[in-house]
């Protein structure tokens, strides 16, 4: 049975939920920072009968993990991501509080890294890692196979890419990536990037103007 998919934008930021058959979930990139956007992901998980089994995250900047204390609080998850961003974690607070936001609780640690192609398992599905650097220097890509899934974070996005202007970025390590790792993805996967709209691998081969 495929892998299904819940998405909501808290602060403008896709928070996806993923299980199939098993009721297993896994979160991706829970940006939920106030109590309305943790109650709507709570009432989600509970009205499904989920249960959340694995936290990731795509990248470490400070919207995609607004909810990660949530999570280890109410379902005792600590997140997963690649080592080479966990100096966002630590940055978290005087990050957000240079964009306005103060008052937020410090992020806890990283549970555990993860490297390029070390299978995530959840119930009976499975996502593979992709290390795509260049919008941060951890970015990773989740890629289902079987579903013709990619969760794209901010490194992909519909007609568009990732900001690389932001420490630890590389435009020309961004592109290289998206090219040699993404795009010789099957055309019919469906992306869903770390903000904004669906996309698939096809559409953004033949027309995303940073990648012509």
């Amino acid at each position: 049975m495929e892998i299904k998919i819940f998405v909501f934008n808290p602060i403008e930021e896709n928070t996806v939920v993923l299980y199939d058959e098993t009721g297993e979930a896994a979160v991706v990139d829970c940006g939920c920072i106030s109590e309305r956007e943790r109650g709507a992901l709570r009432r989600f998980l509970s009205e499904n009968r989920l249960t959340p089994v694995v936290l990731l995250n795509t990248h470490l900047h400070i919207d995609h993990i607004f909810g990660n204390a949530f999570m280890l609080e109410e379902y005792g998850l600590s997140a997963k991501a690649h080592r080479a961003d966990e100096g966002w974690v630590t940055d978290a607070v005087a990050c957000a509080a240079r964009m306005g936001i103060r008052g937020i609780t410090p992020p806890p640690p990283l549970g555990d890294y993860l490297d390029e192609g070390e299978p995530v398992r959840f119930g009976h599905s499975e996502l593979l890692p992709i290390h795509v650097p260049g919008h941060s220097a951890g970015s990773l890509c989740y890629y289902s196979e079987r579903d013709k899934l990619l969760l794209s974070g901010d490194v992909l996005f519909e007609g568009c890419i990732g900001r690389s202007d932001l420490p630890g970025g590389n435009m020309e390590q961004l592109v290289r990536g998206i090219r040699e790792k993404l795009l010789v993805l099957p055309g019919d996967v469906r992306v869903i990037p770390g903000h904004g709209g669906m996309t698939t691998i096809e559409r953004e081969r033949c027309a995303n103007p940073y990648l012509q």
